[in-house]
């Protein structure tokens, strides 16, 4: 424990340069003391830590003095081999970036944990993308990402679902994240942070102009957040539904998430025909329409009355494609069967 501890503080003075005592202890989550102590220990096995007096002080290596990764465990050198995603990567012009990191990180480290780090590789693989969609064109993404790296504005042409369909913007990139395969810039707008699909940029300059990024944005804390409102947000109308007990497990499978969950959350309990009521949140009528449908006659429209009309409309237009044959008039079961 204390091993790695110390390996911990050298390598956060290697990173960040000065730090107080303070710091280093609120980082390593021990009592400054316990700093004072690992401090004099790093410098008694020969590490040229030095401490600087003064309002502005604070210990920090001789200059250019590096150190290996030696301290690391072998499950810390798994993480890392396994925390390589090329693809991601070379999406953002980082492909060769990548390769040169692993094969320096693969130098640094002793024999045994290099082949436990190719060992993961070779038995774990990450594939962000969701099922059956192709990866979307997105070729100002390496752009964009450099604009971030060197906090430059930048002008895009972007197509969007309202009107006007294509706006200008000039925008303060401040990340980018993949989410389920595709691409998000977070920029900020004149005062207000946003953010925009990649692959519906349609044309971007960076201009020679600089930005100051905020010293307290976080770009995790931020998407989650984000990510939470919008799941919020974009389910503003309600559908009341009778569904089998099967239909309520098979949401699962059909619905968004979001759907999903609120509408067997809200589930009562089965009747004596083995179906429940329950709430399903919807971003519109033609949503609701759409996404119900994929339960066929498994579930029941109650309200809203535009919805059940819908709906409605769409079973008697499939029962004229489809007449009935000789022996009709079987009705679903809770189980998804038929019921004579």
């Amino acid at each position: 424990m204390r091993a790695s501890r110390l390996v911990s503080l050298l390598l956060l003075l290697q990173a960040r340069g000065r730090m107080t005592a303070q710091e280093l202890a609120d980082e390593l989550e021990v009592s400054v003391r316990t700093v004072y102590r690992d401090v004099e220990s790093l410098g008694a096995a020969g590490v040229p830590v030095y401490a600087d007096r003064g309002p502005a002080g604070g210990y920090r290596l001789l200059g250019g003095y590096r150190t290996r990764l030696t301290g690391m465990t072998s499950d810390e050198a798994a993480a890392l081999f396994l925390a390589g995603m090329p693809g991601p990567a070379a999406d953002l012009g980082l492909g060769a970036v990548l390769t040169a990191a692993e094969l320096k990180l693969r130098a640094a480290l002793p024999a045994d944990l290099a082949a436990q780090g190719d060992r993961i590789r070779q038995r774990f693989h990450l594939d962000a993308p969701g099922w059956f969609r192709d990866p979307e064109p997105t070729p100002h993404l390496s752009a964009l990402a450099d604009a971030v790296w060197s906090e430059r504005l930048v002008e895009v042409r972007y197509q969007r679902w309202k009107r006007p369909r294509e706006v200008t913007r000039v925008l303060a990139p401040l990340g980018v994240v993949l989410k389920a395969g595709r691409w998000y810039l977070v920029a900020r707008a004149e005062t207000e942070v946003r953010t925009y699909r990649v692959a519906a940029v349609l044309a971007l300059t960076v201009l020679d102009e600089r930005f100051t990024r905020p010293a307290d944005f976080d770009l995790a804390a931020f998407w989650q957040e984000w990510t939470d409102r919008y799941e919020r947000g974009v389910y503003r109308e309600e559908a009341q539904v009778r569904v089998t007990v099967a239909a309520l497990e098979f949401m699962t499978y059909v619905f968004p998430p979001a759907m999903s969950r609120a509408a067997r959350a809200a589930a009562g309990e089965p009747d004596a025909d083995g179906w429940v009521r329950t709430t399903v949140p919807i971003e519109s009528v033609r949503h609701g329409h759409t996404e119900l449908l994929k339960l066929g006659a498994q579930v029941q429209v109650l309200a809203p009355a535009e919805l059940r009309e819908m709906v409605a409309a769409t079973a008697y237009a499939m029962t004229a494609l489809y007449p009935p044959a000789a022996g009709a008039g079987e009705a679903p079961a809770a189980d998804g069967g038929v019921r004579r």
